[in-house]
């Protein structure tokens, strides 16, 4: 009974140290890898990961979100673009985001949504007329706050997230056994841009943890409860080789949506993230379109005081 007793403990100790050897060694890795790729400023923000804020004269503001781990990096060129005709800008960084590792694994769907819902709430305060942009998760983000304003002028939704796939699912609901033996996990974020100058440029983290897949995945159900509710103007733009949204699952989020004006848009030859990847010009068309049909730019900026 004795030896019994000595064998199950000695198991036990030797499971536990191969799991803490395991956790430290995927967490060191982890944040070697992005120490190396990634420069923090002083202010804590990483290198090109600010916040854009781009003025223009007239009543007209879009706001946009970016997506799941990565920054507003991923908007700029649409950010320039819409800005260019005529559209103040603001894309911010969201919690947690576009900065230190440990920064992003804290950070919570509720701090996200909240976010967003203060800065489309500062726009409505200042212009007219208010549009959403959110690419991947931000277009989670977007299709919520959509559905609790009554007036949002327009919504254009790239490469939304509002479904995820089963094994993500599972890792979600079993996250806290998962984090156990592995605090972070490989995003595989090389396959959502297929340009390689793009990729080299993108300042997406390339790691998660199992908590924030979960937190993840209470975005996209509330994205998916919220979708049947937005009454403004929907544009989705979705690449038909988005290896994150296959074709069949985009069709079905896209179905979701029961506003009277609603448009899906197929791209080619790129991938997730299609604003920095092939073709992104015909998608800044498109997206440019859509706000000069449903968010006009001609009136004035509110005054504040």
């Amino acid at each position: 009974m004795i030896a019994l007793v000595t064998f199950v403990l000695l198991a036990f100790v030797l499971v536990a140290a191969g799991v803490l050897m395991l956790r430290s060694r995927t967490t060191m890795r982890a944040h070697a890898d992005v120490r190396t790729r990634l420069t923090l400023r002083p202010d804590g923000i990483i290198f090109g990961a600010a916040p854009i804020d781009l003025p223009a004269e007239g009543g007209a503001a879009v706001l946009m979100l970016h997506g799941f781990g990565d920054t507003p990096q991923t908007l700029g060129y649409l950010a320039q673009a819409i800005n260019a005709q005529g559209w103040t800008v603001r894309a911010p960084l969201l919690p947690g985001h576009g900065r230190t590792l440990t920064d992003f694994a804290a950070s919570r769907a509720d701090d996200w949504i909240e976010s967003a819902r203060a800065e489309v709430e500062s726009l409505r305060s200042r212009y007219e007329t208010v549009s959403v942009i959110g690419l991947s998760m931000g277009g989670s983000l977007a299709t919520i706050l959509a559905a609790e304003m009554s007036d949002l002028a327009a919504l254009v939704l790239l490469a939304p997230y509002l479904s995820m796939p089963t094994r993500l699912r599972r890792a979600a609901l079993f996250h806290h056994v998962l984090g156990v033996p592995l605090p972070y996990l490989r995003g595989g974020g090389e396959r959502s841009i297929r340009d390689p100058a793009e990729v080299a440029r993108n300042l997406a983290y390339g790691f998660t943890t199992p908590r924030l897949v979960f937190e993840l995945a209470r975005v996209v159900e509330r994205a998916r409860k919220a979708a049947p509710k937005v009454s403004a103007p929907t544009l989705v733009v979705q690449s038909r080789q988005d290896h994150r949204i296959p074709a069949d699952a985009a069709e079905r989020a896209f179905a979701l949506f029961t506003a009277s004006e609603r448009q899906l848009v197929w791209t080619e030859g790129n991938g997730h993230i299609i604003t920095v990847d092939y073709g992104r010009d015909a998608i800044f068309a498109a997206v440019a379109s859509w706000l000069s049909t449903h968010a006009p730019r001609g009136r004035e900026e509110r005054s504040v005081g």
